[in-house]
Parts: C-alpha cells; sequence; structure tokens
C-alpha cells in the first residue's frame, strides 16, 4: 500500500511540477512585463514629438503656414468636431495642390485612434518637415489630415466621446453598423468585465491563464479575429464600431472629395502603433483586389506586406482607409496602414498584454477604479501601449520611416498608371 502511494505522489508529481513552473513562468512574465529598446537615439528625431494634443495641433499649424511661404495655394483649415466636454476639438488639414502636372495625391493621415495620434502627428510633421519639395510636388498633390479623433488625442483614449472606434466606424453606408461578428459574444465575458477596476485583484493578475484557456478553446487566430474585427452591438464594449456614423465621418466626405476630383489616383496611408514587434514599422492593409495589391508591392517592393500569410493576421470592418477609398470609388485607390509595434503583440505574452491593458482601460471608462493608484496605473500602461515614453523608441520610428519613405515615395511619384 505504502508503496502504491509512493508511485501515486511520484506521478502526481511528474504531472504538477511542470504545471506549476508554466502557471510560475507565465505569472511572472505577465505580471513584470517590460520590453528595452536597444536603438541608436538620433536627438532630432525628437523635435517631432510632443506631450499634449494642443502641442501636437499647434506644431501641425505651424508647419503648415511655413509651407505657405515656400508653397503658394497651400489651403490649411480646420474642422470642429463636436463635445460636449471640450468645445476646442478640431481636425486640421494641410493641401498642397502640387503643380498643373499633377494627377496623383497622396493623403497622410493620423489620429484614428486619438492615443496613437501623437505617434502619428510625429511622423506628419517628419514628412513635413523632409518630403515636401517641388520635383515630388510635379506629380504628386498631397493632403495631411491630423487629428482624425481629436477627443481620443487630446483625452488619451483610442475610441471618441461615444466609446466608438473609428477604425471600425468609417464607411459611407451605414449597412456597416448591421454587420453581426458572430465571434464577438464568445469572448464577450473575458474582455468586457464589471465592476470597478482593482489591478491587483486575483482575476487580473492571472488574467493570462483566462487568456490561455480561450487560445486552446478556439485557437489564438480566431480569439483575435473575433476580438479585433469590430462588433456593433455593445456600446460599452471593446472595439465598439457605433450604430451610426460618428459626427466627423460624415462632415468628412465633402472634404475629402472635393479635394480628390482633379487627381486621378489617390495614395492613402494611415498611421497607427501598438500592434506588432516593438520597434517595428508594420504594413498592415486589409485585404484588396489583385490589380491594387500588385500596385502596393510594385511601391513598398523590397518590404514585407502582411497579407494574411502570418498566424497573427486578422481582418476588420470600418477602416479608415477604406472609407477614403469608397469616397473615391471612381479612381485608382492604393491604401496603405503603417503600423509601429509598441508591445510585441506577435509574441502570446505580448499579445495577451496589451489585451489586458485595453480591457482594463474601457473596464475603467465604464465602470470608475478602486483607487486612484489603479486609474494612474492602467492610464500609464495604455499610454505606454500607444505611444511609449521610451525617447530610442521614438526616434527609432522615425529612422524606420526614413527607411520606407526614402524608397516608397519616389516610386509612388513615378508611377504611371492608367
Amino acid at each position: 500500500m505504502k508503496k502504491a502511494i509512493k508511485i501515486l505522489l511520484v506521478i502526481i508529481s511528474i504531472i504538477l511540477i511542470p504545471i506549476i513552473g508554466g502557471i510560475s513562468y507565465f505569472y511572472v512574465s505577465f505580471n513584470n512585463f517590460s520590453l528595452e529598446d536597444n536603438y541608436h537615439l538620433n536627438e532630432n528625431n525628437l523635435a517631432y514629438f510632443n506631450e499634449t494634443y494642443d502641442e501636437a495641433r499647434n506644431d501641425f499649424r505651424l508647419k503648415s503656414d511655413e509651407l505657405t511661404i515656400e508653397y503658394p495655394g497651400i489651403e490649411n483649415f480646420s474642422l470642429p468636431v463636436e463635445s460636449n466636454k471640450d468645445t476646442n476639438l478640431t481636425i486640421d488639414f494641410c493641401f498642397i495642390p502640387g503643380s498643373e502636372n499633377a494627377d496623383k495625391i497622396m493623403i497622410l493621415s493620423s489620429g484614428v485612434h486619438g492615443a496613437e495620434g501623437f505617434a502619428g502627428s510625429a511622423v506628419q510633421l517628419y514628412f513635413m518637415d523632409k518630403y515636401i519639395n517641388s520635383e515630388f510636388l510635379d506629380k504628386t498633390a498631397i493632403l495631411l489630415i491630423h487629428g482624425v479623433n481629436p477627443f481620443g488625442f487630446k483625452y488619451e483614449r483610442r475610441v471618441t466621446q461615444n466609446n466608438v472606434d473609428l477604425n471600425r466606424n468609417s464607411d459611407i453606408d451605414n449597412k456597416l453598423y448591421q454587420i453581426k461578428n458572430e465571434g464577438y459574444p464568445k469572448v464577450y465575458d473575458l474582455i468586457n468585465p464589471k465592476g470597478k477596476v482593482k489591478t491587483g485583484s486575483l482575476a487580473n493578475r492571472f488574467f493570462f491563464i483566462k487568456a490561455i484557456k480561450g487560445i486552446v478553446k478556439e485557437s489564438m487566430p480566431v480569439l483575435r479575429q473575433a476580438v479585433l474585427q469590430g462588433q456593433y452591438e455593445f456600446s460599452e464594449g471593446l472595439y465598439y464600431g457605433g450604430n451610426n456614423f460618428e459626427p466627423q465621418i460624415i462632415d468628412l466626405v465633402p472634404i475629402i472629395d472635393t479635394i480628390c476630383i482633379p487627381y486621378q489616383t489617390v495614395f492613402a496611408i494611415d498611421l497607427h502603433t501598438a500592434y506588432g514587434e516593438r520597434g517595428k514599422l508594420h504594413l498592415f492593409p486589409n485585404p484588396v483586389e489583385e490589380s491594387v495589391k500588385k500596385r502596393m508591392e510594385d511601391i513598398f517592393e523590397g518590404f514585407h506586406i502582411d497579407w494574411g500569410d502570418s498566424d497573427d493576421f486578422y481582418t476588420y470592418t470600418g477602416d479608415f482607409n477604406s472609407y477614403i477609398g469608397k469616397i473615391n470609388n471612381d479612381k485608382i485607390f492604393i491604401p496603405m496602414l503603417f503600423e509601429y509595434g509598441t508591445m510585441d503583440s506577435q509574441s502570446t505574452i505580448g499579445s495577451i498584454k496589451s489585451l489586458h491593458v485595453m480591457i482594463l482601460e474601457n473596464q475603467g471608462e465604464q465602470y470608475g477604479y478602486n483607487s486612484d493608484e489603479d486609474l494612474k496605473k492602467v492610464k500609464k500602461d495604455f499610454m505606454e501601449m500607444d505611444y511609449p515614453s521610451s525617447l530610442a523608441w521614438r526616434s527609432h520610428i522615425i529612422d524606420e520611416t526614413k527607411v520606407i519613405f526614402d524608397k516608397s515615395l519616389k516610386r509612388f511619384s513615378e508611377l504611371e498608371l492608367r
């Protein structure tokens, strides 16, 4: 009998030790998640970054005004965005018509996900400083759209005042809001917990266990698609696309349409952060037709484009670039989304951590926080995901942008499209 008990204990130990070891590893990795940036720091790159929406908007306006001195005919203007919390929110534009020969237009937009606008604004300022010249403008007009979601930009949220994700809300047909995300109800309880946020609770410290159970049950691609696709049923939930157009989505249509009328080809780059390998500029378009895909591959030759052939790929509805394409449905349209990685979300731990940060931020907005300390921690983690404080990361994404802009912009300008 004693021998049988000993054998049983050995078997239990063999089973439990790996389980306990695995849980311990994930617990430490998840709760002490951090990333180091060993990139070269170029102090000049840091001049493009700001710490508040007002500072970023002011710099964009100043740079736009400076360009009018060198390039007559530039139109700088602002579009007020409705808010019952703030009456000084605007989307700002700088339109440079180009020469009489220009038959193409490049649109560079930032801040569709508000808090991501800080990095997007920096990239726009860098572009304005380094890439606008007479040679480029001979063939290509330029439209810069700064801060598409100024509420989220100013108040450091990804969403609008109505909790709407603009990159799931953008369309010219309100049938978008009838789309059913069949997978979302299956993950609703996981990603939309109720009650005040208490960051140190057991449920939050061991969130990775619930997430891994979901991954095992559904697989990571299925889980990611269900969460990130966008949904139009749960207004308090993550990735809510709304039940109608947000105000700026209505107001932007005539502006974009009118400006693009003279041009036969529209090249739209929308700037985002968070997804993917930290410090890397990912090219991450939604699926497109083969003819468009070929043009994109010509422009970005030599750079990896995620066409959906990776395990962490997902598609989504109501994105801003597709919306620009629908406004210009009679033209050659070439979209691209630039995504500057922050959390190594291509890894299991990075992906789970990113999701948890999003969950806590939304939960706090919906139900409040248990303490000021919980509020500060969640807000800090959220901004580190969308706009890392690391100066090396900030400097490096400008370097990453330079590598791609140096080649892709020239190729687009020289493309002969009919």
